[in-house]
C-alpha cells in the first residue's frame, strides 16, 4: 500500500475546516433528540411487549366475571405449595447426602429414587410456575 497518498506534501496547504453554523448545529441536535425519542418509544413498546405480568392481569381480568377471586386464590395456596415443594428438595437433598457419592449408581436404588421424587418434584414445579405469576398479577385485578 502506498502510504504517500495519505500524507500531505510539505507545499501543500490545507484549508481549515469552517466549524458548523449554529442553525446547522441546532438541527443536528433536533435530529439526534428526535431519534433518542423514537428508541425510546421503541424501548418502551417492546418492554410492554415482554411484561409477562400485565398480560397475566390481562387473563385475569378476562375471566373476573366467571372467576372472581381466582387470583387471590393463587396468591393464598402459592406459599402452602411453596413450602411442600421446598420440603420435598430438602428430602431429596438430604437423601443423596447421606447415600455420599455412590448412592445412586445402583439401577434399582436409582429407579426407587426416580419413583420417590422425580414426578412429583417436578410437577410441582409446574404448579409453582403457574400459579406464581397469577398471585402476582392479581394485586392490581380488582
Amino acid at each position: 500500500m502506498d502510504a504517500s497518498i495519505y500524507v500531505a506534501s510539505p507545499g501543500l496547504m490545507i484549508p481549515p475546516v469552517a466549524p458548523p453554523s449554529s442553525t446547522d448545529l441546532s438541527d443536528l441536535l433536533r435530529q439526534l433528540l428526535e431519534v433518542q425519542k423514537d428508541q425510546l418509544a421503541a424501548l418502551r413498546a417492546q418492554m410492554a411487549a415482554q411484561d409477562a405480568t400485565g398480560c397475566h392481569r390481562a387473563f385475569l381480568s378476562r375471566w373476573q366475571t366467571e372467576f372472581p377471586d381466582i387470583g387471590m386464590a393463587c396468591k393464598d395456596v402459592l406459599p402452602v405449595i411453596e413450602r411442600a415443594y421446598l420440603t420435598m428438595i430438602r428430602d431429596l437433598t438430604d437423601r443423596v447426602r447421606d447415600q455420599g457419592d455412590n448412592g445412586l449408581d445402583n439401577e434399582f436404588v436409582l429407579g426407587e429414587f426416580l419413583d420417590r421424587f422425580g414426578m412429583r418434584l417436578g410437577q410441582l414445579g409446574t404448579i409453582l410456575s403457574q400459579l406464581a405469576p397469577l398471585a402476582d398479577a392479581s394485586g392490581s385485578v380488582q
